[in-house]
């Protein structure tokens, strides 16, 4: 299925690490041909930085990716926060991703009200433009987070609201598909715990975990993208797509990157907001959870939103939480050595990139 096939696709937050897998994926064109690719967010210093990445590549390769598809990218500097640039940015879109977001749990906790501005007026911004402008967006598909699931902070609570409003906005906007994906920690993404572990090796520890027994859904930005591409493809309108991913305890995860260095291993205690497991599907979910394909899927609870038809069997009995079932030390080392993510000895994680 070519879903971006002759395409304008805008990203939200599109210079994040998220945002930069989706957009390096969609240009390879296994997907179809995109005919615009937008590159939109606030942030002009990375925008510049991930446009001369691109020319760089462009001029250094012979690979499709960059001869065939570099005329189709654009960046736009703006914010979801201001809906005049959200107008801007949308009006001849055909896919929306919104992966704009703040999603620090501690600066959440500090800045309720920005975290309130980015992640719901942002989400409602675009609704918004689609409704009173008649804009012809296919889909609008949001990318949400464990936390959104029994939120116990700002982070998450934001998030929940998100992704209620683009559900509730297929009820007065039928022409637009609004879509949802939900998932936990992203490997070595951005202000993930990883690339913290990596530079505290880097300087010789402690290595700080905040509690041993806290568990994380481990999951490349790869899989993240897959997951998004996967609901592109079959998420009917109000549905969100799950992964199902594997978990570890994050002391396993600190002492597989540690290996055998001699490195002090030190515990801060729980951040605030911070929960101790990641769970994906609460138990009120449970009820409206299908699985289709490789995903767990939440049908939407309005029930203008069902299909009274879709009688496909539901798959679980309880909460889908990161602590049923954690990978022990060895399989941690494992999955973070098939994703390229230890470190040897000389400060490189085993891709081959140098840690800054």
């Amino acid at each position: 299925m070519l879903i971006f096939d002759n395409k304008t696709v805008v990203i939200t937050g599109g210079t994040g690490s998220l945002g930069k897998t989706l957009v390096r994926r969609v240009l390879t064109g296994e997907l179809g041909i995109p005919k615009k690719v937008i590159v939109f967010s606030r942030d002009e210093a990375k925008q510049h930085e991930m446009r001369l990445s691109y020319l760089q590549r462009h001029a250094t390769t012979d690979e499709v990716i960059y001869r065939n598809f570099m005329h189709v990218l654009e960046f736009r500097v703006g914010d979801v926060r201001n809906y005049a640039d959200v107008c801007s940015v949308i009006r001849d879109a055909d896919i929306v991703i919104n992966a704009a977001a703040l999603k620090q749990v501690p600066s959440c906790e500090y800045f309720p009200t920005q975290a309130l501005m980015t992640n719901c007026i942002g989400a409602a911004n675009i609704v918004r433009a689609i409704e009173e402008n008649n804009y012809s967006v296919d889909t609008v598909i949001a990318i949400s987070t464990d936390k959104a699931c029994k939120p116990v902070n700002v982070m998450g609570m934001t998030k929940a609201l998100q992704e209620r409003i683009f559900t509730a906005a297929n009820i007065l906007n039928p022409k637009t598909r609004f879509i949802c994906v939900r998932y936990g920690n992203v490997l070595a993404s951005r202000g993930s715990v990883i690339p913290l572990f990596h530079d505290q090796i880097k300087h010789g520890g402690p290595v700080t975990v905040t509690v041993p027994e806290m568990s994380r859904f481990l999951l490349s930005l790869n899989d993240a993208v897959d997951t998004v591409i996967a609901a592109l493809k079959y998420a009917k309108p109000g549905e969100t797509y799950i992964p199902i991913a594997p978990a570890a305890t994050v002391i396993n995860i600190a002492r597989a990157l540690i290996g055998n260095r001699r490195m002090e291993i030190k515990v801060i205690g729980l951040r605030p907001g911070e929960k101790m497991h990641e769970v994906l599907i609460s138990e009120e979910e449970v009820h409206r959870c299908i699985k289709r394909g490789d995903y767990f899927v939440i049908r939407p609870m309005l029930p203008e939103l069902r299909d009274e038809k879709d009688v496909e069997p539901k798959i679980l009995t309880k909460e889908f939480s990161s602590a049923d079932q954690v990978l022990d030390l060895n399989d941690t080392v494992e999955l973070l050595k098939k994703h390229n993510l230890m470190v040897d000895r000389d400060n490189f994680i085993t891709g081959g990139e140098l840690l800054r």
